[in-house]
């Protein structure tokens, strides 16, 4: 008789220890409190001929986007594949998927754990990894669609559902239907389950619709769940460290400087994102995209760009590879006063995403090149270069990854752009935009000055 998992996806593994230590490692991927590491590594040794560990070890590295961790991915893959069992296809499936994920088609790994979730839609690896992934491409219309595919064969009482809620909420998000999707993660967050993806959809919700304040307190009341930091000796609350408190303090930071509060908003950073504190490029792109914020608002941020970029490896090996990590290392190299190291790194990034194969060749082509070459223009002070350069790419630029918030940062540029070169016009275009969208904040009303 096939052996099971707790959800009923068929498992080639007869070793109870082993498929013990595989869902408290899928517990951590989806609730980010500690890392999947040792607890796949004690499922290898109970059953050292099941390839699924190794399959979630590959991609959870995978997934960390550092090109530092391919090729220990690639080996973990290469072992699985010699050891995967042609009986069981929900297996092969995840090998499948993640051998296109190492290539970078990002977009086919998609496809192929969607083909999976249609077979097994209770498969929550598959359902996580299909979701981490619509979101490093901005597809909003993946971030919905996968999980409201499955949500209906998942039960109330099922120890995950709290975690499918919080990536359904943040699908919603992404959407634009904002109701729906504040109520969709108040709801994961109603139970004894701690769920940080939850209180980071309701946080895009609340950015989104320009509740700075509300936002502010919805950060503390939750910071018991979120804001215990890996690597803190004594985190805040007692709370097990959490691997996504950067990106929420990210969140905390964002709310202060829509109130144009950069003095919180410096504490803030200095709490979640100082350089000390950041191991990985997901970290490092927070980091830069709020240094960035604060630029633009003429904050004085010390020497912290300085630190940034010492810790970032930045070199012929990692360009190229995410249009996104290459957008935010190259805001990072001009706020450092890097120039010229500027100018080589978007050429190679250029470079490097022309070289490789996969779905971040085309976002270079079309949206990666000339946006890079803006950032430049803006660096350099040649603000009306940098206008025509980035403007004619907003519409289209969820391509390049991120959220709708995270992305942000490139609007915020263009107003600063226009507010200091000579098309003021195009900044009044876009501020009346975003002023539609959501509330004016003191923010949005800095810029109106600064375009009058």
């Amino acid at each position: 008789m096939t052996r099971r998992d707790p959800r009923g996806n068929p498992v080639s593994t007869e070793s109870a220890a082993a498929l013990d230590a595989s869902e408290h490692a899928l517990w951590r991927m989806m609730s980010f409190y500690g890392t999947p590491i040792d607890d796949l590594d004690a499922a290898i040794g109970a059953d050292p001929g099941w390839p699924l560990p190794r399959l979630m070890k590959a991609g959870f590295l995978l997934s960390l986007t550092e090109p530092s961790l391919v090729a220990e991915a690639t080996a973990l893959l290469d072992a699985a594949a010699s050891l995967v069992d042609h009986d069981n296809e929900r297996e092969r499936g995840h090998l499948a998927a993640l051998q296109r994920l190492v290539t970078g088609d990002w977009a086919g790994a998609g496809a192929a754990w969607g083909e999976i979730l249609r077979i097994h839609p209770r498969d929550a690896l598959a359902l996580q990894w299909a979701h981490l992934f619509d979101f490093y491409r901005g597809d909003a219309a993946g971030l919905h669609d996968h999980v409201d595919a499955v949500l209906p064969s998942w039960p109330d009482d099922d120890v995950l559902h709290p975690y499918v809620l919080a990536l359904h909420a943040f699908g919603l998000e992404e959407s634009g239907r904002y109701a729906e999707a504040e109520a969709t993660g108040r709801r994961a967050l109603a139970g004894a389950a701690r769920v940080p993806w939850a209180i980071h959809a309701v946080a895009h919700v609340m950015e989104m619709q320009g509740r700075h304040e509300e936002g502010a307190r919805w950060m503390g009341e939750w910071r018991r769940h979120w804001g215990a930091r890996e690597g803190d000796g004594s985190p805040e609350g007692g709370a097990e460290p959490n691997g996504f408190a950067g990106h929420l303090g990210w969140h905390e930071a964002l709310f202060a400087l829509e109130g144009l509060d950069t003095a919180t908003a410096l504490r803030v950073f200095d709490a979640y994102l100082d350089a000390s504190r950041i191991e990985i490029t997901l970290q490092r792109v927070d980091a830069a995209s709020m240094l960035w914020r604060l630029h633009l608002l003429g904050a004085d941020v010390g020497d912290r760009w300085q630190a940034l970029v010492a810790g970032w490896p930045l070199d012929a090996a990692t360009a190229g590879r995410s249009v996104f990590n290459d957008t935010h290392a190259t805001m990072a190299l001009i706020g450092a006063g890097a120039t010229a190291q500027a100018r080589d790194w978007v050429a190679l990034s250029i470079d490097g995403a022309e070289r490789r194969p996969g779905w971040n060749r085309d976002v270079s082509r079309e949206l990666g090149a000339p946006l890079l070459r803006g950032l430049l223009a803006f660096g350099a002070g040649r603000h009306g270069d940098a206008t025509a350069a980035i403007a004619p790419l907003r519409d289209r630029l969820a391509r390049i990854g991120g959220s709708h918030a995270q992305r942000d940062v490139i609007e915020l540029t263009l107003l600063a752009a226009a507010a200091q070169g000579v098309d003021r016009g195009a900044g009044r275009a876009l501020l009346a935009a975003r002023t539609r969208a959501k509330p004016a904040t003191p923010l949005s009303e800095r810029w109106s000055r600064a375009l009058a």
